[in-house]
């Protein structure tokens, strides 16, 4: 890690982890959160990373996540989140290498772009759109990513949703990620180096 637009996108694989996690045990999401996350999967024309996420603010809940994870001094540590975050980037691996599956992901996006045109991006609508798109392409993809949660919360169609319209939010966070220069043994020898960046960022939020 060391540059601010890795850590921006890292901050957002691990909000639309948290995201996933919340839909499915709680049944509900960070408004804020849930809105900056899905906004970030449609700009993919967008030419600095922090005009992705709307901002420094749009990651907000991921920089405390990655600051309260990778902190040494943290006793209990929740690593569910960090659990679909290493799956997903391990999916966009995969992903990366299908030119027909990552062709559909583009074609959906561009679809659910249009119909931003006429509802919001956290309509449901919208999240029915996003989370289709993940279903029909990502999920199809091996290992698939095993959500834990409530059972009601998971059979509910429209929390469903937004579950499978967080994952992909985190897969566009796992690619910005990656062409940003991102490697997955960062995650394990860069923690200090995160946390420090991390808690910088927060203070200029």
């Amino acid at each position: 890690m060391s540059n601010n637009d890795q850590l921006m996108a890292l901050a957002g694989m691990f909000q639309a982890g948290s995201l996933v996690r919340q839909a499915a045990r709680e049944g509900r999401v960070d408004a804020d959160a849930f809105e900056a996350s899905l906004a970030s999967i449609l700009k993919l024309d967008a030419t600095t990373t922090a005009e992705v996420y709307g901002g420094i603010s749009g990651v907000r809940g991921g920089l405390r996540i990655l600051q309260s994870l990778f902190d040494p001094s943290t006793k209990e540590r929740d690593l569910e989140v960090a659990r679909y975050v290493v799956a997903i980037v391990a999916l966009e691996k995969k992903l990366s290498r299908d030119a027909k599956r990552l062709q559909a992901v583009g074609d959906g996006i561009e679809r659910v772009k249009r119909q931003t045109e006429m509802f919001p991006v956290t309509h449901t609508n919208i999240v029915a759109a996003l989370a289709n798109i993940y279903g029909e392409t990502i999920s199809t993809l091996e290992p698939r990513v095993m959500v834990s949660g409530e059972q009601g919360h998971l059979n509910n169609p429209e929390n469903a949703n937004k579950v499978r319209a967080a994952l992909l939010a985190l897969m566009r966070s796992a690619v910005l990620w990656r062409q940003k220069g991102g490697k997955r043994w960062h995650l394990i020898f860069s923690r200090n180096r995160i946390v420090k960046e991390a808690q910088q960022m927060l203070l200029s939020a």
